[in-house]
Parts: C-alpha cells; sequence; structure tokens
C-alpha cells in the first residue's frame, strides 16, 4: 500500500508543514490533535469538552483513513496541568473503555497556544475485510 496523507483542513497543517493523518502500510498514525472544532475553529474553555471535540476529529480521520476509534492501539495523552488528567482520562475511558489500548498519559508545560489544554495522538490499524 501506498502511503496516503489525509487532511482535515485545517489552517494549521498547510502553514505548518503536516497532515492530520498518514497512512503506511496498514497503520494510521494520527497527528497531535488539540479540541479545536475544526467547522467553527473554536476551542472549549473545559479541557473535558476539548477532549470530547478531539475524539470526534479522530473518529472522523481514522473513518476517512479506512479505519476507527476501535482499531487504535496506542494513544498518548499530552495535558497541560496535573488537575486534567483526570477529566481527559475520563472521556478516554468513555471511549476507549472495551478497546484499551495501550497509552501514556504525560503533563507538559505548554502546547502551541495557551487555550489548549489537551493534545491527543494515535495510531489505528486499518479496518480488515474479509
Amino acid at each position: 500500500m501506498n502511503r496516503r496523507l489525509i487532511s482535515t483542513g485545517s489552517p494549521f497543517e498547510t502553514a505548518f508543514g503536516y497532515s492530520r493523518a498518514v497512512i503506511d502500510g496498514d497503520l494510521v498514525f494520527v497527528s497531535g490533535t488539540t479540541g479545536y472544532d475544526y467547522v467553527t475553529m473554536t476551542l472549549p474553555e473545559d479541557v473535558a469538552m476539548q477532549a470530547r471535540n478531539i475524539f470526534r476529529t479522530l473518529d472522523a480521520v481514522l473513518a476517512e483513513a479506512g479505519s476507527s476509534l476501535a482499531g487504535v492501539v496506542r494513544a498518548q495523552y499530552f495535558v497541560t496541568d496535573r488537575s486534567y488528567c483526570e477529566p481527559v482520562l475520563t472521556v478516554c475511558g468513555e471511549v476507549f473503555g472495551e478497546i484499551r489500548p495501550a497509552a501514556g498519559i504525560y503533563v507538559v508545560s505548554g502546547l502551541l497556544k495557551p487555550e489548549m489544554k489537551v493534545e491527543i495522538e494515535v495510531t489505528a490499524r486499518l479496518t480488515r475485510t474479509a
């Protein structure tokens, strides 16, 4: 399978030279995704809502790639404050409760913009067809 790039149309992707996701072989590598609603380019204040927006974006990107959240095998969560861990992980538990990918959560000093509180990066397998 050839390498294929996927874009959400975010201005960040073209401005900063990256793809929302790259399909290579049977894996989908999804870039770090923040909690923007990419239709309105708004970012909620609430960290749990940012995480929910991230999973909406991830779900759409993975579907376009030929995968799904159920195909996620690795997830990395980055938060800008320790107090954000529990709300973010609660949302992750709702989404990944049965899937249970290998995962890590990291408290970082900051993300690209101060209003960004959480960023999630995943790797998924393409959906296998019979």
